[in-house]
């Protein structure tokens, strides 16, 4: 009877304890995002400290696999703040698949975030490649210029999770065995490149957010705002296309067609009776 009691007092000691570290972590006593990080990598480039407090380690395959880059450092890179400019300035780049390894050994639910910016290129389908990650192909035909233009910051983010042995991403299963092999992928058009990239524990909801691109069309809930009052003129409530709500402006907006008025359509129309009638009149007389 007292094995039982004793074991019933732990099991709510253990409830206890688990329902205040929750209660903490959600009032922000749990471990800071600098904490959570256990791997980060500035590619091409330097050690740096970001505004986060997260360390990116100087690239390990500096003089090993591929070039580095620091084209970039003569342009500012949009969306991304001042003090961390350089982790999308400077890159590595190969002329083949090359790719980090990342040692975990705790299981969890963890993040894989990739910087990029083009820096070069000035058109779309000049550089595109896949990403990897412990052989399953997480980032498809990544364009970096045709997600969000030229010197622009643009992180790709997967989620990933680790137990008793197994890797599961993206819907996918595959063992594992305390290492993860993240590959850009050589494609078709130029060469895999990174610009830097971390793993932290957590989810999406940690991941420090880029600033808004100027370019980019108003959030969804702006946009179907502006539906919902453009249908009570038009008659009827638009579609948002799927997507939109990241697509980049190009230019303003190309002008309806058949908005103009048809009015001037009635002109040469309206001279050729004014001639006719004349014409008609006088041949009846001869």
């Amino acid at each position: 009877m007292q094995r039982v009691t004793a074991q019933l007092v732990a099991g709510l000691l253990a409830a206890v304890l688990s329902l205040l570290s929750e209660q903490c972590w959600a009032d922000g006593g749990g471990p800071s995002l600098a904490e959570r990080v256990i791997w980060a990598v500035n590619a091409g480039g330097d050690s740096h400290v970001d505004v986060h407090g997260i360390h990116f380690k100087k690239d390990p395959l500096e003089g090993k696999i591929g070039k580095a880059s620091d084209y970039g450092v003569r342009l500012p890179i949009l969306r991304s703040s001042p003090e961390d400019q350089i982790l999308y300035q400077t890159e590595r780049y190969n002329e083949d698949t090359f790719g980090y390894d990342v040692p975990i050994r705790d299981d969890g639910d963890y993040i894989l975030v990739m910087k990029y910016a083009e820096v070069y290129f000035a058109q779309s389908q000049q550089k595109v490649f896949d990403v990897r990650v412990n052989g399953h192909t997480v980032v498809k035909d990544l364009d970096i210029f045709d997600r969000v233009g030229h010197s622009t910051a643009h992180d790709e983010i997967v989620q990933f999770s680790i137990k008793k042995g197994k890797l599961s991403v993206q819907g996918e299963v595959s063992t594992f065995n305390g290492k993860l092999t993240v590959e850009f992928v050589k494609g078709y058009y130029d060469n895999p490149k990174v610009c830097a990239l971390y793993v932290m524990k957590g989810t999406l909801e940690d991941v420090p957010k880029l600033q808004p691109h100027p370019g980019l069309e108003k959030h969804e809930d702006d946009e179907e705002e502006e539906e919902e009052s453009e249908a009570g003129e038009e008659g009827g409530k638009k579609k948002v296309q799927p997507g939109s709500k990241y697509r980049v402006q190009s230019g303003p907006r190309t002008p309806n067609p058949y908005a103009a008025d048809n009015s001037s359509l009635m002109f040469p129309i309206l001279v050729a009776f004014g001639v006719f009638i004349p014409t008609l009149f006088c041949l009846c007389r001869l």
